[in-house]
């Protein structure tokens, strides 16, 4: 239901806004407007898709939990969506998604409504029950091997040629 009515009030805001723009400043200078916050706006998403990019690689890096890092990425692709949307009202919410403080309050107010049952990087917890594969850790492989240690130089031949008779 949340979803309906956002697809029928955002159309009707943004209908209403440019009425109103349009009718304080004139067509071509709203239609300025509107081209000139999507070309921005595609400018920021860039620049800031790139530093979300660089978090999340060091939060891979550093091996901690790179939730945050996606979780800004996901809202500065969110926010470029609405920046192209001829509209101010999406433009007013996709600069709004492009401001580093509101996009972590944001991540911290999902965060305190969303429970994690689980989370876990690298292999599962020792001990637990997963199933076996065939290779997989806690097998045993048979095999058979030959030490190929190299020995020590001598001025004897080394056994490929013969030596001198």
């Amino acid at each position: 239901m949340p979803l309906f009515l956002a697809f029928l009030l955002v159309p009707i805001i943004e209908i209403a806004l440019f009425i109103q723009v349009g009718s304080l400043i004139g067509l071509f200078p709203t239609l300025a407007i509107v081209v000139l916050t999507a070309v921005l706006g595609t400018w920021l998403v860039r620049t800031q898709g790139q530093l979300a990019l660089g978090q999340l690689r060091g939060s891979f890096e550093r091996l901690s939990d790179p939730t945050e890092p996606l979780a800004h990425g996901a809202m500065i692709l969110l926010a470029g969506a609405l920046l192209l949307t001829p509209g101010f009202f999406t433009d007013a919410c996709g600069f709004l998604l492009l401001v580093p403080g509101f996009r972590t309050r944001a991540f911290a107010w999902v965060k305190s409504k969303v429970t994690v049952a689980t989370f876990q990087m690298g292999p599962g917890p020792q001990g637990a029950a997963r199933p076996r594969h065939p290779g997989g850790p806690g097998d045993i492989i048979d095999g058979d091997f030959q030490d190929v240690t190299p020995r020590p130089r001598s001025d004897e031949p080394s056994g490929w040629v013969e030596g001198p008779k």
